[in-house]
């Protein structure tokens, strides 16, 4: 990793260094090996400004890197997202996603969910896991909607966490998608990341919301959710992380829990990172990778 070339002008050689500093972070370990960035000082206190600093410049490298981080299940509306969120719980987007075509086909609207046969509604969402407890929420919040929202997703936190099988995750989601409404999403990949990043110590989701939301802007919190969550899912694995092939290496202070060896780490990237299809069957236009297969697909 050579060093650049000297820009001309004061204005040129002012913008030269943060894209060098780009440049090494996305290559981190390929040129230091093993050995521990050295943008993070281990052991020493970290101040509330620097902490602000360093997590507002890792949402701008993680943007960077994921200019197109969406969210990651396919639908078409409000109540679509919400099903579809209500689904995700212990089970992957990408599931969810081989499963809501036909859970939409046969019950496009909270009216027709509402009015379902419990069975035949089970079998339909029985891949997703935990069929049965998801089918007597998806029916009770359809009930609610229809009853005391006139068959319309309601655009307020307080009336969506009202909803059964409902919380304050989904409820962001939902949100800060279908509505445009700022939101922080902290799932399990959010949780995992932000304390590895030392953003927080919390470990209640509410704690952790709490004290990321004061890091940044509110218009940064749906964007920055989606980016930490693409992250996690491609690169900061839970079990081996893939340090060697992260672009925010030397900004993480816990650097070296997983794979270093750059070569190695390329290995365990996931998704469109890894050359392969990712959670959507029908992802965004920008989106860099395959759809996902539909189920029963080979």
């Amino acid at each position: 990793m050579g060093e650049r070339p000297a820009a001309n002008g004061a204005n040129d050689a002012k913008e030269a260094k943060p894209r060098a500093r780009r440049a090494a972070g996305r290559t981190a370990g390929a040129a230091e090996g093993k050995k521990k960035p050295a943008a993070v000082k281990p052991g020493k206190p970290e101040s509330r400004t620097a902490l602000v600093r360093r997590a507002r410049r890792i949402n701008r490298e993680l943007a960077e890197v994921y200019p197109y981080a969406h969210p990651e299940l396919d639908f078409e509306n409000p109540f679509q997202l919400l099903v579809a969120t209500v689904l995700s719980a212990q089970t992957t987007d990408l599931r969810v996603n081989q499963t809501t075509p036909a859970l939409f086909a046969a019950y496009p609207t909270p009216e027709d969910m509402a009015a379902a046969d419990p069975e035949a509604l089970e079998q339909l969402i029985r891949p997703t896991g935990f069929f049965r407890a998801k089918a007597k929420s998806l029916m009770g919040l359809s009930a609610a909607l229809r009853d005391r929202f006139g068959g319309e997703v309601p655009g307020r936190l307080e009336d969506l966490v009202s909803l059964p099988g409902v919380g304050r995750k989904t409820a962001n989601v939902v949100l800060g998608n279908a509505f445009g409404v700022p939101g922080i999403t902290v799932d399990t990949h959010f949780q995992r990341l932000v304390r590895r990043w030392r953003w927080t110590a919390e470990t209640e989701p509410e704690k952790i919301e709490a004290e990321v939301c004061s890091l940044f802007p509110k218009s940064d919190w749906t964007m920055l959710s989606h980016r930490v969550i693409f992250h996690g899912r491609r690169i900061c694995h839970s079990r081996r992380p893939a340090c060697g092939a992260c672009p925010i290496a030397p900004l993480c202070p816990s650097y070296g829990e997983g794979e270093t060896d750059p070569e190695k780490a390329k290995k365990l990237l996931k998704y469109e990172k890894g050359g392969m299809p990712g959670q959507r069957l029908k992802p965004p236009p920008d989106f860099p990778g395959p759809p996902a297969p539909p189920l029963g697909a080979a």
